[in-house]
């Protein structure tokens, strides 16, 4: 028997949901294979996320916990995962497709002399490994990828798969790890945290995104109330963030942040492929454009055609309506 395990990402005293997707997909398939699913989380508070991920069907919970792990290093993160798969010894380790994940996958590929698979959209397993699909080259192409040798380490993309509840009979044990300051090449000085959107992008469940439709502040402060009512998270192309109009840490696309919301809505985007690459995950996509051929609606669940400082103000005046 195997075991698939998911290393658990935290940001801010919460688990992230794209953790929660992967692991999700890691308890289907281990149940459907026969396998053990485990979850491991790497923190300085470890054992304060215990109790949810029991919610997740894991059969068991690894935690490092140690005050290395306040913030997000790679050298420390590295060993500690190191650490695991050799006490753990899964043939399959996955999560979320993070910044965090992006800095340590080659790292601890090479160190664990394992196959690495990245930014999948798709996954699953076969007699001798772990095969998918990933989108390439701004997601106009997609690329069948597979692994043949264990232990594979993946990354998956946000929104490929839903987060759910299963029941288990879950054990937690606790990986002794220490970690020496001395040992670190790099220092953390400062973090500096970005402006503007206080809702984590790639958390949120909801997403308005403006484009080069929104042209001044009287569309901007429309873009911003619609947010608030949906207690949204603001995106912008990067036509607007280069632009100065809205900050570059709300960028989504190919050279931005990746989303995946419940719903998403495009207001005055044409849907350039380098921006769909970055929301084409999204489960509900609203699109609304004054330009019938706009590339959007090729996408979109549903599109309105028309100038969206007229669409605007009486759509949120009947979100309004909605709320009470």
């Amino acid at each position: 028997m195997s075991t698939l395990l998911t290393y658990i990402s935290v940001k801010d005293g919460k688990i992230k949901r794209s953790s929660l997707e992967v692991l999700s997909r890691c308890v289907e398939l281990a149940r459907e294979n026969d396998h053990d699913a485990a979850a491991i989380v790497v923190d300085a508070n470890a054992s304060d996320y215990t109790d949810e991920l029991k919610k997740y069907g894991a059969d068991t919970i690894y935690l490092i916990e140690d005050p290395i792990f306040k913030n997000h290093l790679n050298t420390p993160l590295i060993r500690a995962l190191s650490l695991a798969m050799e006490k753990i010894d899964p043939a399959i380790v996955a999560m979320a497709s993070t910044e965090g994940s992006k800095d340590i996958l080659g790292a601890l590929a090479a160190n664990q002399k394992a196959a690495s698979l990245a930014d999948m959209s798709e996954f699953e397993l076969t007699n001798n490994g772990v095969k998918g699909k990933r989108p390439v080259m701004a997601a106009k192409i997609v690329a069948s990828v597979k692994a043949e040798t264990y232990p594979i380490i993946l990354t998956v993309r946000a929104g490929s798969y839903d987060v759910n509840e299963a029941e288990a009979d879950t054990s937690v044990e606790t990986i002794d790890f220490s970690f020496s300051d001395d040992d670190l090449k790099v220092t953390l000085k400062e973090i500096l945290s970005a402006s503007g959107d206080k809702i984590d992008l790639s958390e949120a469940d909801v997403v308005v995104s403006a484009g080069r439709g929104v042209k001044d502040e009287e569309a901007r402060n429309m873009v911003s109330e619609l947010a608030s009512l949906l207690s949204a998270g603001i995106g912008a192309s990067r036509a607007l963030t280069e632009a100065g109009d809205y900050d570059p840490s709300l960028q989504i696309g190919q050279t931005g942040k990746v989303v995946a919301p419940q719903l998403y809505i495009a207001i005055g985007i044409s849907g350039a492929i380098q921006h769909v690459a970055g929301m084409a995950n999204s489960k509900v996509i609203v699109a609304i454009n004054k330009d019938p051929d706009a590339p959007i609606f090729d996408i979109a669940d549903y599109g309105i055609v028309g100038d969206l400082y007229k669409v605007l103000p009486p759509f949120i005046e009947e979100i309004k309506k909605l709320k009470g």
